[in-house]
C-alpha cells in the first residue's frame, strides 16, 4: 500500500477509487474503523485509501469489494488505476521484502543427496494440491529430475550481495513448484525429516531474489514463497518446532497476500490456530479460526474451515454449546461447497472438505468430552474419526497414523480401554514416535487418560509402551 504517483491523471484514478470506497463504506453503514478492522488495516490506512494518497493493492480491492457488496464496482476501479499507473509510465514500486531473520538455514550442498533414494518427480502441474504460480492449472509440464537439480542449485547460488538481474524462466519455475510437491508427498507417506531443510533452503534463496531491485521477481514469486513458507510453517508444527512454524507462517500470510492467494491465506491460519490451540492459548487460536473467515468471506470451503478451528477453541475450553454450533456450521456449509473450491484452494484435491471437516470434527469433539467428561461426546468423536479415515485416499500414512491416534482416544474418552488399545496398537507397531510430533502429542494424551483412569491386566503393557514412547 504504498505512495500514489506524481503522475496527474494517475493521482485522478486513485482519488476516483478512494470516492468508491468511501461511498460503499457509508452504505453498508461502516466506519472507517470497521472497515480497518475487518480487513487487517489501521482506520488511518482506510482514511488514506479512501482520500486517494495510498494505493491499495489488488488483493485488497477484492477484500473490501466483499466486505462492502461493491459488487465488482471496487475490484473495477483498482484495475482501472492499476491500467493508468502503467500507461503513465510509472514503475510500481515493488512490495517491500521485511529483512527479520527467519528460521532454517540457506541451502547448501547437492539437492540430489538431500532428496530421499527413489524420488519422482511429477510429469506436469498441478501435482499434490500445488499449481503453477505462473500459468494456473493450465497442465505445465515439468522439467526431468535432472534438471530440476541443476536449476534448484542456479537459483540458490545468487548470492545475497547480487546487483545482477538474472533470469527467472518458467522451467525454473516449474522445476521449483515440483519440488515442493515432492516434499509434501515424502514427508506424508514416510514422515521425511529432511522436507523440511530443502523447503527452507529454498525459501532462503526465494529471499534473496526478490530483495533484488526488480519488482517482477516478487510478482512471479510471491505466490509460490507464500506456499513454500506455509509448507515450511506446516513442516515444522509436525516436528513439535511451534516457535518457528509461527514464523514463517507470518510470512506466508505476507506474501499470500501481495500475491492475492485466499486458498494459502486460509491454510496459514488454520495452522497458527493449531499451534496456539497446542500452546494452550484458546483465545488466539479462536481469534486466527474467525480470520479464515474474514480472509474468504463468502465461500463455503473456508466458512467450514474458519467454524472447525473455532469449534476446537471453544472445546479445549469445555464450551459445548459454541463447540457443537460450529460443528454444525461446519457440517452445513461442507455440504454447500462447490467447484470453485478447489480452484481457490487447490490443496483440497489431496484432503476434500469432507475430510478435513470430519477430522476436525472428531477432534474437537475428543476435546470436549475430555474436558467435560461426557462419554457421548466421546461416541461421537469415534463416529466422525471413523468417517475421516474412510476418505483418506491411499498413501497418506502420516495422517492415518494421527487419526487412529485420535480415535483411540476418543475410544479411552468414552471409557473404552481395550478399544483404545485396538486401534492405537497398530500406531505403536509401524510408526517410529517422536514425542515432539502431533502425533507424539497425541499419544501421549492417550496415555494420559488411560493411566488416570486405572491400570487394567488387558492393558497394562500397552500403557507402558506408550510412556516409553511419549515421554
Amino acid at each position: 500500500m504504498g505512495p500514489v504517483p506524481a503522475d496527474a491523471r494517475t493521482a485522478e484514478a486513485w482519488r476516483s477509487f478512494g470516492a468508491r470506497l468511501r461511498r460503499w463504506r457509508r452504505r453498508a453503514g461502516f466506519t472507517q474503523a470497521q472497515v480497518g478492522a475487518r480487513v487487517g488495516y489501521d482506520h488511518t490506512a482506510i482514511s488514506k485509501l479512501e482520500h486517494g494518497s495510498r494505493r491499495t493493492p489488488l488483493p485488497l480491492a477484492r477484500r473490501l469489494d466483499e466486505l462492502l457488496l461493491a459488487q465488482g464496482e471496487l475490484m473495477s476501479a483498482c484495475e482501472a488505476a492499476e491500467e493508468q499507473e502503467r500507461a503513465g509510465g510509472v514503475p510500481r514500486a515493488p512490495v517491500p521484502v521485511r529483512s527479520g531473520p527467519l528460521p532454517g538455514e540457506p541451502a547448501g550442498g547437492a539437492l540430489r543427496a538431500m532428496l530421499p533414494p527413489g524420488t519422482l518427480l511429477p510429469t506436469s502441474l498441478p501435482a499434490y494440491g500445488l499449481v503453477c504460480p505462473l500459468h494456473g492449472r493450465d497442465g505445465c509440464s515439468v522439467p526431468v529430475l535432472a534438471d530440476v537439480i541443476e536449476l534448484h542449485a542456479a537459483f540458490c547460488a545468487l548470492g545475497p550481495d547480487a546487483r545482477s538481474r538474472p533470469a527467472l524462466d518458467n522451467d525454473t519455475v516449474h522445476a521449483l513448484t515440483a519440488l515442493l510437491a515432492v516434499c509434501l508427498r515424502a514427508d506424508e507417506e514416510r514422515a521425511w525429516p529432511g522436507a523440511t531443510a530443502v523447503v527452507e533452503g529454498t525459501l532462503h534463496a526465494m529471499l534473496r531474489w526478490m530483495a533484488l531491485p526488480a519488482a517482477s521477481y516478487q510478482s512471479q514469486l510471491a505466490p509460490l514463497a507464500a506456499e513454500y513458507a506455509q509448507s515450511a510453517g506446516c513442516l515444522r508444527l509436525l516436528w513439535g518446532r511451534n516457535g518457528t512454524a509461527m514464523a514463517w507462517l507470518d510470512r506466508s500470510l505476507q506474501w499470500a497476500a501481495i500475491a492475492g492467494r485466499v486458498g494459502t491465506q486460509v491454510a496459514a491460519l488454520s495452522d497458527m490456530s493449531t499451534l496456539a490451540r497446542l500452546e494452550g492459548d484458546g483465545p488466539s487460536a479462536l481469534v486466527y479460526g474467525g480470520a479464515i473467515g474474514e480472509a474468504a468471506a463468502g465461500r463455503h470451503w473456508a466458512g467450514a474451515m474458519s467454524d472447525l478451528y473455532q469449534a476446537r477453541g471453544h472445546a479445549v475450553r469445555g464450551d459445548a454449546a459454541r463447540t457443537l454450533r460450529h460443528i454444525d456450521r461446519a457440517w452445513a456449509q461442507m455440504e454447500r461447497a462447490g467447484e470453485r473450491d478447489e480452484t481457490e484452494a487447490p490443496w483440497l484435491s489431496v484432503a476434500s472438505v469432507r475430510l478435513r471437516v470430519e477430522s476436525g470434527a472428531a477432534g474437537a469433539l475428543r476435546d470436549l468430552a475430555a474436558a467435560t467428561g461426557d462419554r457421548r461426546f466421546a461416541l461421537r468423536a469415534v463416529g466422525a474419526a471413523g468417517t475421516a479415515l474412510g476418505l483418506l485416499p491411499p498413501g497418506m500414512h502420516s495422517a492415518r497414523m494421527l487419526f487412529l491416534a485420535r480415535m483411540a482416544d476418543a475410544h479411552a474418552c468414552a471409557g473404552d480401554p481395550a478399544a483404545a488399545q485396538s486401534v492405537a496398537g497398530p500406531v505403536l507397531d509401524t510408526t517410529e514416535i517422536n514425542p515432539a510430533t502431533l502425533l507424539g502429542q497425541e499419544l501421549r494424551g492417550l496415555h494420559a487418560r488411560l493411566a488416570v483412569r486405572g491400570r487394567r491386566p488387558e492393558t497394562d503393557d500397552f500403557v507402558r509402551r506408550l510412556a516409553a514412547v511419549v515421554r
